[in-house]
């Protein structure tokens, strides 16, 4: 007659496959704090509860069949704690009596075959496989669980409400706070595009509007080039209506015209201006003599 596992490590186990599962469709931990997760625990230990005193009254009757040799092997294998029996029962290896008893009759070249038992912690790891396999599909077709685009869509908007409430608690820019740097060039030639490149064009060759890589400039009001930009973009230009105060009128924001003004720093400053011969616009205005940032 088999032993059995304590109730209390079934319960434990109960408890750990429960928790997995609730993951699997909740996504987060936060089922923790909830009664119905605690309820569901509580009746699945009460049905543990019970399923175990079901099976002590058969073991009972079970073991007044046995003879007394059988009842004394068994009482005496009783003794030793679970954990030593599971461990007995994956590593252990059988003594030459208990070989006779699993021996298959029948081999070759002198080879015998035992007829053991899979380790218990394999059949159990198969059984949880299984098991969670069947969750983990369930939860995969009929929840958001695991789906990649629900996962991005989610994160996405906490992003965006992070970066949301960061801007609401920074003071807004404008051109006394904007300064130049460097890492807003990418984002800065990004928002070019959609406002500037127009008139500009994409590179600030010039077309419509003034070349922006070379040095004359048609307004002057500051004495750097980059809070020059700023000034342009936030207030418009006062000898062409087309270049209109895109920061007044709310288009676009201290902080973008902030990125903006690095990107024309950037094309005007740091690298070499675009000529006529190379497809840039004819120099307009008076040459600039801007002072260092």
């Amino acid at each position: 007659m088999k032993q059995r596992t304590p109730v209390v490590v079934n319960i434990l186990i109960i408890i750990g496959l429960l928790i997995v599962f609730y993951y699997l469709f909740v996504q987060s931990y936060s089922f923790l704090g909830s009664p119905y997760f605690w309820g569901t625990v509580i009746i699945a230990g009460i049905l543990a509860y019970i399923h175990s005193a079901i099976g002590d009254l058969i073991e009972n009757n079970k073991f007044k069949k046995l003879s007394p040799e059988e009842k004394a092997a068994y009482l005496a294998e009783k003794k030793i704690p679970f954990l030593r029996r599971m461990y007995d029962a994956a590593f252990k290896k059988q003594s030459e009596t208990e070989e006779k008893d699993i021996l298959i009759d029948h081999g070759f070249d002198g080879i015998m075959e035992l007829d053991n038992q899979l380790p218990k912690w394999w059949v159990g790891l198969f059984y949880f496989g299984t098991a969670f396999c069947i969750v983990y599909i369930t939860a995969y077709s009929f929840t958001d669980f695991a789906h990649p685009l629900s996962e991005y869509e989610k994160e996405y908007k906490e992003q965006m409400a992070a970066i949301d409430e960061y801007n609401k608690t920074q003071p807004p820019v404008t051109i006394e706070t904007a300064k130049y740097s460097a890492d807003n060039i990418a984002e800065g030639q990004e928002l070019f595009k959609t406002n500037c490149a127009s008139c500009h064009g994409p590179d600030g060759r010039g077309g419509i509007g003034p070349n922006l890589t070379d040095n004359y400039w048609i307004n002057q009001p500051e004495k750097t080039l980059f809070k020059n930009v700023f000034h342009m973009d936030w207030n418009g230009s006062p000898n062409n209506p087309a270049m209109r105060p895109f920061g007044k009128n709310g288009e676009v924001s201290g902080a973008e015209i902030e990125k903006i003004a690095a990107f024309v720093y950037h094309i005007n400053q740091e690298q070499a201006p675009i000529t006529p011969a190379q497809g840039g616009a004819a120099p307009q205005g008076t040459e600039a003599h801007w002072e260092k940032e």
